[in-house]
């Protein structure tokens, strides 16, 4: 069935003709039930299975709260949280979503960074955090009460501020202390209650390496399902200071030209459109038509 660059519409309550063929994300952890392919044992291709698939092959989600996602072009989706002792059935097996990332179509992954994060709050809202009853279902909304006391949940996301700084032709780039040694990216960290996201910006720059930013501007978002954040991503411009690492995240940091990066990260990331972005802009102001970077 083909997804590439199908429209998601979002919903809560299946339509009266939901049955049928759908795709089915089931979770075991945070790991993903996927269909093996030929090529699946060298990196290669793999598929989520569809509804019809999954009730044929009783893995074990009768009876398990099951979530309606929404449509993928046309295509109903559902998540649903496995026990921790269900196998994967013959063919299949699960994995992790960011070792899925490249081999299961862009659309498709989306929506299963979704659901990841809705069977994880159902999972952790099942009593109330307020009294400890147990909660019920809300018809037609995501969300949880509590018969009890009234407590209504939501599903909860933690925005983050990421941004690349740039000084001309150079741009600030950092590597954890659990990256890979030779991977590098630009700075996040989370919002601290009563905090704007621009205040995120000049607060995590100043902390994570001493220099001050200015001009912070809104580049764009991405919902960033690791495990339930929001990345709202910014650009700035250098307005001071040396570079100090703060040693407890910070493994080293420093500024690159813009056609001599290291290694920075995949196409999947908004870290990575911040930075083909400025690349793109650098290569113009020195009249080139495009430049390639490397994963």
């Amino acid at each position: 069935m083909r997804v590439v660059d199908q429209a998601f519409e979002t919903a809560v309550e299946p339509p009266n003709d939901a049955a049928g063929t759908a795709w089915w994300f089931a979770f075991r952890g945070g790991e993903l039930l996927v269909r093996e392919s030929a090529v699946a044992e060298v990196g290669g291709v793999v598929e989520v299975p569809l509804a019809v698939e999954i009730a044929e092959m009783a893995v074990g989600a009768a009876g398990l709260p099951r979530h309606y996602l929404g449509a993928l072009g046309g295509v109903g989706c559902w998540a649903v949280g496995l026990p921790d002792e269900v196998e994967a059935p013959d063919g299949m097996r699960f994995e992790g979503l960011r070792a899925l990332y490249g081999r299961v179509p862009e659309a498709l992954f989306s929506v299963a960074g979704r659901a990841v994060q809705i069977v994880a709050w159902d999972r952790d809202h099942r009593f109330c955090g307020r009294c400890g009853a147990a909660t019920e279902p809300v018809p037609g909304e995501r969300a949880k009460r509590c018969p009890a006391c009234g407590l209504t949940s939501f599903p909860r996301l933690s925005p983050a501020a990421i941004v690349r700084v740039a000084r001309g032709p150079e741009v600030l780039l950092a590597r954890a202390h659990n990256f890979p040694a030779a991977f590098f990216s630009v700075l996040a960290g989370f919002v601290e209650p009563g905090e704007s996201l621009e205040e995120t910006v000049m607060r995590e720059v100043r902390e994570e390496v001493g220099i001050d930013v200015a001009d912070v501007r809104y580049f764009g978002s991405q919902p960033w399902p690791f495990p339930n954040s929001l990345m709202v991503g910014f650009t700035a411009t250098y307005a001071g200071g040396e570079i100090r690492v703060d040693d407890r995240e910070i493994a080293e940091a420093g500024w690159f030209r813009w056609d001599a990066l290291p290694r920075i990260p995949p196409p999947i990331s908004i870290a990575r459109r911040l930075l083909d972005a400025f690349v793109a802009e650098q290569a113009a102001l020195a009249g080139l038509d495009r430049i390639d970077v490397d994963a």
